[in-house]
């Protein structure tokens, strides 16, 4: 089989790796369906980040083989996968943050037994505990719907998150910073949540357009001081009551942090690779509030998997282009700079 590995900055081959076995009673095997490109695998391929081997970690597929222990997912189920890997039975898990599984793992790293993880974008793929991390579809699923429940796997339920943890509530105003899939699923999120007024704010045209489309009311083109004061002024001169940071650079927080009205919330889901830092004094003073985190989205799967599948949720419109998985150095590529919001990738 092939799949995806990074060997350096800007270096993303498409290479002969082993099959996949079951090493574990828990683990199944899993025929990737499609995989897609993140933001944050974007890091590493700028040498933010360091990372080395399998990469990737977003993906829909048909289950092929199950380990003994196996008794939720069966061959041939339609699977949504996390991006991670959860037990969903733990405390934490019960808690609602299965991103913090006390047996998890990461898709690229070692799993709790030692063994080395698949990263997402490749043909196959092994997948440790399969019963908590993979989600079922209930079938039959048709091919126009897999974009969509591809984006449950992260953005949808990562921009749902940023949403939560922001507390939007029915007629809320709401401004989300970033226009990548994350930002504009941020964007469809508020809206489902009942906000009554939502900023997208973007300065490229195509995602304009898709935030408005997913229910954003107005655009902002400007950034800093300039984005604050034009937030502000849209607001009774205070700003918003819900923010959105769907970034993870110190720029995009103090956007953010700037266009939260005194007593405000802003989720935060922006992975933290730019050095951003709460300004602790500025906080005491406004009582802004800040919450968010890595996204757990698998908690998130049945509440928004419904939604879907009868097509009140349409969140798979962020893939804008598609391409073969043996083109994905051409989908790094073209995200990296900026000429697709997201890329789809089918074997």
């Amino acid at each position: 089989m092939h799949a995806t590995l990074i060997h350096g900055d800007h270096d993303i081959r498409f290479e002969e790796v082993p099959d996949p076995v079951l090493v574990t009673g828990d683990d199944a095997i899993v025929r990737v369906v499609a995989a897609c490109v993140c933001g944050s695998d974007l890091w590493p391929y700028r040498g933010v980040t360091k990372a080395r081997g399998r990469i990737g970690h977003e993906f829909v597929g048909i289950v092929e083989q199950v380990g003994a222990a196996v008794a939720q997912v069966k061959v041939g189920d339609f699977v949504i996968a996390p991006f991670y890997v959860c037990d969903f039975t733990c405390i934490n898990c019960r808690n609602g943050f299965s991103t913090s599984c006390l047996q998890g793992s990461w898709w690229g790293g070692d799993d709790r037994t030692g063994h080395p993880a698949d990263g997402g974008q490749g043909e196959f793929i092994r997948v440790p505990l399969a019963d908590g991390t993979l989600a079922v579809v209930p079938g039959p699923v048709d091919d126009a719907l897999i974009p969509h429940l591809l984006t449950l796997s992260d953005v949808m339920g990562t921009g749902h998150h940023a949403a939560v943890s922001a507390g939007v509530r029915q007629g809320d105003t709401v401004v989300v910073v970033g226009d990548g899939a994350v930002g504009l699923c941020g964007v469809l999120a508020a809206s489902r949540l009942g906000a009554g007024r939502i900023v997208a704010m973007s300065r490229n045209p195509s995602r304009q357009a898709l935030a408005r489309e997913f229910g954003a009311t107005d655009i902002v083109e400007e950034r800093g001081d300039d984005g604050i004061r034009v937030i502000q002024q849209l607001f009774d001169g205070v700003g918003a009551d819900r923010v959105l940071e769907c970034v993870g650079t110190e720029e995009s927080m103090r956007q953010a942090l700037g266009s939260a009205r005194p007593g405000g919330q802003v989720g935060f889901v922006g992975v933290p690779n730019g050095g951003p830092e709460l300004p602790m004094r500025k906080l005491f003073g406004s009582n802004v509030g800040v919450r968010g985190g890595v996204a757990p989205v698998r908690n998130y799967i049945a509440e928004l998997l419904p939604e879907v599948l009868d097509g009140r949720l349409r969140p798979g419109a962020v893939f804008d282009l598609e391409l073969p998985l043996a083109q994905v150095a051409d989908a790094y590529a073209a995200m990296d700079e900026r000429r697709a919001i997201k890329v789809l990738l089918r074997p």
